[in-house]
């Protein structure tokens, strides 16, 4: 499954940093799933203010602390507000059936009711940034480099998906490109998921989800070596 919300690009924006107490991560509780599996049941404000506490202590509690362990090797993270923007979508559901966190070194963290999972890279090119991309894969050296990347990271675990991948070559580049898959894509995330069992209630979910991050990192490092943030204005 392609990912769900890598910076959620929806423009709710991301809450305040995590508060822990000093306490470590130890894996969500089932709570958790059970949090989200009934919403999605009903995905209602009732539902939301009924059951906040339950989100507070059993989904956002443990993304804090989980960001709070992360930081020293990730840097600071950053959890995505619950609420969707829901001005321009057919779908008027207040509420995300996930919570997801970026971390500011990069990566992005996500638990719902299917489990967990963990993204590392680019997932929504800016046009300039779409272009370095592009120019960087059509390179020998540099797009050679990026196919080695990728296989390292795939052996690793992680899965490299492109995002919103055009049907043809992109102008300006042959269609028998020998990396022309690559140079369809308008962003390049290395993805990872995990159904629910037992060890997500432990302390084994910090070393997956650090095994990720540490296995995906090649794919990071190539993007912002060769691609690096928008110069663009924001908007």
């Amino acid at each position: 499954m392609l990912p769900t919300g890598i910076g959620d690009g929806d423009g709710s924006g991301l809450c305040t940093g995590p508060h822990t107490g000093g306490v470590t991560f130890q894996g969500w509780p089932a709570e958790a799933l059970d949090f989200y599996e009934h919403l999605e049941a009903d995905n209602s404000k009732t539902f939301w203010q009924a059951h906040k506490e339950q989100y507070d202590d059993a989904v956002r509690a443990p993304m804090e602390r989980l960001l709070a362990d992360l930081e020293p090797e990730f840097g600071p993270g950053r959890i995505f507000r619950p609420n969707r923007d829901i001005r321009f979508s057919a779908d008027k559901s207040p509420y995300k059936t996930h919570i997801g966190a970026h971390l500011e070194a990069g990566g992005y963290v996500q638990l719902s009711a299917d489990g967990l999972a963990c993204g590392n890279g680019m997932y929504q090119l800016a046009p300039d940034q779409l272009e370095r991309y592009r120019a960087a894969v059509a390179e020998d050296v540099s797009g050679a480099e990026l196919e080695r990347v990728i296989a390292r990271v795939e052996k690793d675990g992680p899965r490299v998906f492109g995002r919103d991948t055009l049907k043809s070559a992109p102008r300006g580049y042959p269609r028998d490109h020998p990396r022309i898959e690559l140079l369809r894509h308008k962003g390049l995330v290395a993805w990872q998921e995990w159904p629910p069992a037992k060890w997500l209630g432990t302390r084994s979910a910090y070393t997956r989800i650090t095994a990720f991050l540490r296995a995906s990192q090649p794919l990071k490092d190539w993007l912002d070596g060769h691609v690096g943030p928008s110069e663009l204005p924001a908007r």
